[in-house]
C-alpha cells in the first residue's frame, strides 16, 4: 500500500488548519503534514484529525524572529531561540500526536561553527523528542531557496546524522530539492535510505502536481516501498489551478492501493 499525505503548508492554505485537515480527508488523502501550526489551537487540530481519521505525520519548528530567517538551528549565537522553538514543536506534536518534527536549519553560510551549533541543537532536539517517541527530521533544501542555507545536499545530511549519533534523527528527503542538488533519485536513496524518516514529492522542475515532469513517481514510490520505506509520502506542491481541479493525480494512488507495492 502506498499512502499519500497532503502538505497543508502548500494545500488549502486559505483555510484554518482544522478545516484544511477536513478538506484533505474529503479529497482522499491518507494523512496530513504541515509547516508551522502554532496559530491554531492544538485541541481543534486534534479534533479534526480524530474526526477524519488522519494522522499528522510532521510539523516544522518556527523559522525565526528576524527578516530573512529560514530557521535558526544552525546559527551560532541563537541557540536559546532555536531550543525554545524545538521544545515548542515537541510540545505541540505531543498535543496532536504527531510523530515527527522537522528542525529548520537556517541561513548559516555553511561554516564550521554553524556545523557545531547545528549538531548541538539537533542532539538537544533528539534527546527531548525521544522522551515522547518523536523523530527529529532535517531537510536539505536547494540553493535556489537560499544560497547560504546550511543544509543543501543529502550527503551532508547523512554526515550530520552520523555526527549527532541519535537513533531518532532522520532525513526529510524532498524529491524536488534533492533531484536538483543531488541528481538521479534512486542512486540517492540507495545510499540514504537507512537514514530517511520522511519523503516529500512534487513535479520537477515546476513543483506542481506530481503527475508529470522529470521524475516518474509511479516508478519511484513503489520502488521505495519495495526497499522498505512505507511512507506516507508527502505531497508538497503548488497547484497549477485550483486544488480540486488538479487532484486527478491522486486518483492513481487511490485505486487498488493494495496492488501498488
Amino acid at each position: 500500500m502506498i499512502a499519500i499525505s497532503a502538505n497543508l503548508g502548500f494545500l488549502w492554505t486559505d483555510l484554518t488548519l482544522p478545516d484544511a485537515i477536513r478538506a484533505a480527508g474529503a479529497a482522499g488523502f491518507d494523512a496530513v503534514e504541515c509547516h508551522m501550526p502554532y496559530d491554531d489551537d492544538p485541541g481543534d487540530v486534534r479534533d479534526a484529525l480524530d474526526a477524519t481519521g488522519l494522522e499528522m505525520v510532521s510539523l516544522n519548528t518556527k523559522v525565526g524572529d528576524q527578516d530573512g530567517d529560514l530557521g535558526v538551528a544552525a546559527l551560532p549565537g541563537r541557540e536559546a531561540l532555536a531550543r525554545s522553538y524545538i521544545l515548542e514543536a515537541i510540545h505541540y506534536a505531543v498535543a496532536i500526536r504527531c510523530s515527527r518534527i522537522s528542525v529548520v536549519a537556517g541561513r548559516s553560510g555553511r561554516t564550521k561553527a554553524a556545523d557545531r551549533t547545528y549538531a548541538q541543537n539537533l542532539a538537544f532536539a533528539a534527546a527531548h523528542a525521544a522522551k515522547h517517541d518523536i523523530t527529529v527530521l532535517i531537510e536539505p533544501l536547494n540553493t535556489d531557496v537560499a544560497d547560504d542555507y546550511h543544509l543543501v545536499n543529502i550527503d551532508k545530511g547523512i554526515q550530520t546524522i552520523l555526527t549527532v549519533g541519535a537513533p531518532n534523527l532522520k532525513l526529510m528527503v524532498d524529491c524536488f530539492h534533492t533531484y536538483k542538488m543531488d541528481g538521479e533519485l534512486t542512486a540517492v536513496f540507495e545510499r540514504a535510505l537507512p537514514y530517511v524518516g520522511h519523503v516529500q514529492f512534487s513535479s520537477y522542475p515546476d513543483r506542481a502536481e506530481p503527475d508529470h515532469g522529470d521524475i516518474d513517481y509511479a516508478v519511484l514510490l513503489p520502488w521505495l516501498v519495495d526497499k522498505g520505506f512505507a511512507g506516507p509520502f508527502g505531497a508538497e506542491y503548488t497547484p497549477v489551478g485550483t486544488i480540486e481541479d488538479g487532484l486527478s493525480w491522486l486518483e492513481y494512488w487511490n485505486v487498488d492501493k493494495g496492488e501498488k507495492s
